[in-house]
């Protein structure tokens, strides 16, 4: 961690843009960001979660809303953030929504729209709109999860889309290698943050049973993760640390997936 001295820490003048920047993903990712070195663009579609947020971490961070989803939006999100500091460097592409858990002929379309829009055309807008603003050498890190790489009954929105999340991400691995800008997902398992347990609230009341302990029971360490434990690979994603990795699917999941 940087203690302050000069050129000691991970990300020692690189500029971040995270979104979701709010949730308890984007808010520890953030932390550790800053305390190696780097300055921060903390974005959010929630404005009242997002100034709080912004209050907490202090330091080298500026916050605005945005939706990712809309290009107008991300275009002004971008340019704030290379007009307060020149350039970008790393890009963590974490915002997100769940949906629904429904049969296939229940399942909202306007549910299956609106979560495919967030995960999938926000991180390609975020991009999209930061790649030609990213120094060489950057690094691109989207939030998938262990759900992209299964399948779950009524899951269909948001397993869908993070399925959808690794064709990208592949697509711009390859693309952006001759720049040396490497592109990753991560695929948190099961967080003990509030996203997820609205998650294990609803399938608590299909299975009716508890949520958690039904997940828990899936994990081979038995238990969920936490936000700062994702983070931490994150940094890794996001430093110099991973200079050769580029293309990877980080499964962060507690042996979810073995």
């Amino acid at each position: 961690m940087n203690d302050g001295g000069a050129g000691m820490g991970k990300l020692d003048g690189k500029v971040a843009i995270v979104t979701g920047g709010a949730g308890s993903l984007g808010l520890a990712a953030a932390r550790l960001f800053l305390a190696e070195g780097a300055k921060v663009m903390l974005a959010d579609i929630v404005q009242p979660a997002l100034a709080q947020a912004a209050a907490d971490l202090g330091g080298a961070v500026a916050a605005m809303v945005a939706d990712v989803t809309q290009s107008a939006s991300v275009e002004r999100l971008v340019a704030a953030t290379v007009a307060r500091w020149g350039a970008i460097d790393v890009l963590f592409s974490n915002a997100g929504n769940f949906g629904t858990v429904a049969p296939i002929e229940s399942y909202p379309e306007d549910v299956f729209d609106a979560v495919y829009a967030v995960h999938v055309r926000g991180a390609f807008l975020m991009s999209k709109y930061v790649v030609p603003r990213m120094r060489d050498g950057g690094s691109i890190i989207i939030t998938s999860s262990v759900a992209g790489t299964r399948g779950d009954p009524g899951v269909h929105g948001y397993i869908t889309a993070k399925h959808a999340q690794i064709g990208l991400m592949r697509c711009l691995a390859k693309e952006l290698a001759p720049r040396r800008i490497r592109v990753n997902t991560i695929h948190p398992g099961p967080i003990d943050n509030s996203f997820q347990h609205a998650v294990e609230l609803g399938l608590g009341s299909i299975i009716h049973g508890d949520g958690a302990a039904f997940f828990n029971s899936m994990i081979p360490l038995r238990r969920h993760g936490s936000p700062e434990e994702v983070a931490r690979t994150v940094l890794y994603l996001a430093s110099d640390d991973s200079s050769f990795t580029t293309g990877a699917t980080l499964m962060v999941d507690g042996g979810m997936s073995v």
